[in-house]
């Protein structure tokens, strides 16, 4: 020992330092101490939340009767499989039948294009004459005494061929030959009148026919007692009576 003690170099205190540390713990402890620490925080971790839990319910707080769970979720230990969680059970959305949404969609459309043009419609209807002149031309002739006879209508000469239009609504109840008219139309209306149309080149419309004001039913002659292309316009009441149609039209707004 004195030897030793006699070897060493003046200031060298290496071996003395040396002298007091211990050795190094050999790795098979060394992971047994890193294993423990980790189950010691895994059981830290379910005390501190039953812990919590106990104080949200306002309970006292229950000592751990379990803690493999915690030891299991920390991969050092657990019983089975069935110690994880359950698995969350997912809704699956239902398949849209995209034919079935293509017709529900065409079905849509067909149905704004319906109510569309009924809206159309009945625009039209509420804005269109109920009442026109019977054909185009000048007005040649009037209501009353000719020639040492009486003219039960007024005459109105334009161009051959042109149209002759139905004054107002109504039904056909008669289109053919008629003695000194040649052809003639005649159209019942609504209030009971008839309006009879004469000396025309053709008809173009048959009996029964239902007409609105302003439909064509014949083209300008010159057929029966004639001088001339022109229309004879006749309105009779709903007794027959002949009458003057000029202030009937003029009280509907139409002027000869």
């Amino acid at each position: 020992m004195l030897l030793e003690a006699l070897d060493r170099a003046p200031g060298d205190d290496r071996a003395e330092r040396g002298a007091h540390r211990l050795p190094a713990p050999p790795p098979a402890l060394r992971g047994r101490v890193v294993v423990a620490a980790v189950a010691i925080g895994a059981f830290a971790a379910a005390a501190a939340g039953q812990t919590l839990k106990a104080g949200a319910s306002g309970d006292d707080i229950a000592p751990l009767s379990n803690t493999d769970g915690a030891t299991a979720a920390f991969g050092v230990g657990g019983d089975s499989v069935t110690d994880a969680a359950a698995p969350e059970i997912l809704t699956v959305a239902q398949v849209t039948d995209a034919g079935s949404e293509a017709r529900k969609l065409t079905q849509s459309a067909q149905l704004i294009a319906n109510r569309t043009a009924k809206i159309e419609a009945e625009k039209a209807e509420a804005t269109r004459p109920k009442y026109v002149r019977p054909a185009e031309g000048v007005f040649t002739s009037g209501f009353g005494a000719r020639w040492g006879t009486t003219h039960f209508g007024v005459d109105i000469a334009g161009k051959f061929g042109s149209p002759i239009r139905a004054v107002t609504d109504g039904v056909v109840i008669e289109a053919g030959p008629a003695s000194g008219f040649g052809l003639w139309v005649r159209i019942l209306h609504a209030d009971g009148t008839v309006s009879v149309y004469g000396h025309m080149d053709s008809i173009t419309i048959k009996e029964g026919a239902k007409v609105k004001a302003g439909d064509q039913i014949a083209r300008m002659g010159n057929r029966g007692q004639s001088t001339g292309t022109h229309l004879h316009f006749e309105i009779w009441d709903s007794s027959g009576r002949k009458m003057n149609p000029a202030p009937w039209l003029a009280q509907r707004n139409v002027k000869l």
